[in-house]
C-alpha cells in the first residue's frame, strides 16, 4: 500500500496541521482537500507547493525538493526527510488585546478583533511557521495576536490622546493600514480589523472631561495645566513646603515667553532681597519705608507708595514721581 498523505477532518478554526512523519516515500499519495494547500518544508525552507486534488509524488511535481535531495542524499533515496505542512487559506478570525500609550504617555488598554487569510502559503510557512517555530494552529494564532498587539502599541504611539478618542474611526483606519502592510510580508491578507473597547486611566477620563469642558482651549494648554497642578501637588508633599511658596512656584509654569524681572529691593534690617511692592519685609517683618530700605529707594509724594529708582511715574497712583 502506498503511502497516503492527507489532513483528515480539519477543524473549522484549524490554520495549519503538520503530517506527523518526516520520512515521505516516493509514490506516496497526497490528498489536499478544498481551501487547503500542502507545502513540503525542510531545512528552514518552502519548497514544492500543491493545490486541491491527488497527486503521486515523483521527481516531476517536487523539481525544487528533487533538486535538494539530488545535492545532499543522492537521487532516488526512499523514504527521504521533509516535512509537508498543509495550511488552510480560509478566512480566520483573531482576538487581540494591548496597553499602549499616546504621545503624552497617556496609558491605553485597546482590545478588538481581526479576520485574516493565508495568501502566500510559502511566504507564510517560510516567515510564521518555520520561522517562529510555529507548527501548531495554537501556536500560530499565539504569535498573531502578539505580532498584532505589538504593531497597535507602535502606531498608537503616535497619537496624542485627544485624537485616539475623538478621531477613533480615522485612527483605527490608520493603525489597520499599519498592521495591513505588516501581514503582507508574512503572507497574510487582514481582511479586517476593529476596535472593540479602547479606555484609559480615571485621571486621563477626567482629562478628556476637560479637554470636552474646554471647547476651544488648546490640548497643550491643557497639559500645561495638569503639569503645573503635578508639580503643586509634588511641592506640597516636599518637607516645609508652604502655601506661599508654591504658589510663587507656580505662576512661572504657564508662560509662553521669558518671565519678566520683578523690581527688587534690599531689607534694611536682614538685607534680604525682597519685591519693590512690599510694604513689610517677608523675611524679618521690617517695615519697608525709606529708611528700612535701601537708600536709593523713593516713595510717590502722593500715595507713599515704595516706587523703583528709576521711575518716572508712579505705578500706583500715576503722580510724577520724580
Amino acid at each position: 500500500m502506498p503511502q497516503v498523505i492527507n489532513w483528515v477532518n480539519p477543524g473549522p478554526d484549524d490554520i495549519i496541521w503538520t503530517y506527523p512523519s518526516e520520512d515521505i516515500t516516493w509514490g506516496a499519495q497526497l490528498i489536499v482537500n478544498e481551501m487547503e494547500v500542502a507545502v513540503f518544508f525542510r531545512d528552514g525552507k518552502a519548497y514544492d507547493i500543491f493545490g486541491p486534488g491527488r497527486h503521486t509524488l515523483t521527481t516531476l511535481n517536487l523539481p525544487l525538493l528533487t533538486s535538494i535531495l539530488r545535492r545532499l542524499v543522492g537521487f532516488g533515496e526512499t523514504p527521504f526527510k521533509a516535512r509537508v505542512i498543509f495550511v488552510s487559506i480560509k478566512q480566520f478570525a483573531g482576538k487581540y488585546g494591548a496597553r499602549a500609550q499616546t504621545t503624552e504617555l497617556a496609558p491605553l488598554l485597546v482590545h478588538g478583533g481581526y479576520w485574516f487569510k493565508i495568501t502566500d502559503p510559502e511566504l507564510f510557512i517560510t516567515q510564521v511557521v518555520g520561522g517562529q517555530d510555529a507548527y501548531t494552529t495554537p501556536s500560530v494564532n499565539d504569535f498573531l495576536r502578539g505580532f498584532v498587539n505589538e504593531r497597535m502599541i507602535d502606531e498608537l504611539s503616535r497619537y496624542d490622546l485627544v485624537s485616539v478618542f475623538t478621531k477613533l474611526d480615522e485612527t483605527s483606519t490608520l493603525v489597520k493600514t499599519h498592521i495591513i502592510d505588516a501581514f503582507k510580508r508574512l503572507g497574510i491578507d487582514l481582511v479586517d480589523l476593529r476596535f472593540e473597547g479602547i479606555d484609559t486611566t480615571p485621571e486621563y477620563r477626567e482629562r478628556l472631561f476637560w479637554l470636552k469642558s474646554a471647547g476651544a482651549v488648546p490640548a497643550t494648554e491643557v497639559l500645561r495645566m495638569e503639569t503645573v497642578k503635578k508639580a503643586a501637588e509634588e511641592l506640597g508633599k516636599s518637607e516645609g513646603a508652604a502655601l506661599g511658596a508654591g504658589m510663587m512656584l507656580i505662576p512661572p509654569m504657564f508662560q509662553t515667553g521669558p518671565a519678566p524681572q520683578a523690581t527688587m529691593v534690599i531689607c534694611s534690617a536682614c538685607k534680604a532681597t525682597v519685591p519693590v511692592t512690599s510694604k513689610f519685609c517677608p523675611n524679618c517683618g521690617t517695615g519697608l519705608t525709606t529708611t528700612a530700605a535701601t537708600p536709593n529707594v523713593k516713595t510717590c509724594p502722593n500715595c507713599k507708595q515704595v516706587v523703583p529708582p528709576t521711575a518716572k511715574f508712579c505705578p500706583n497712583c500715576g503722580t510724577t514721581a520724580e
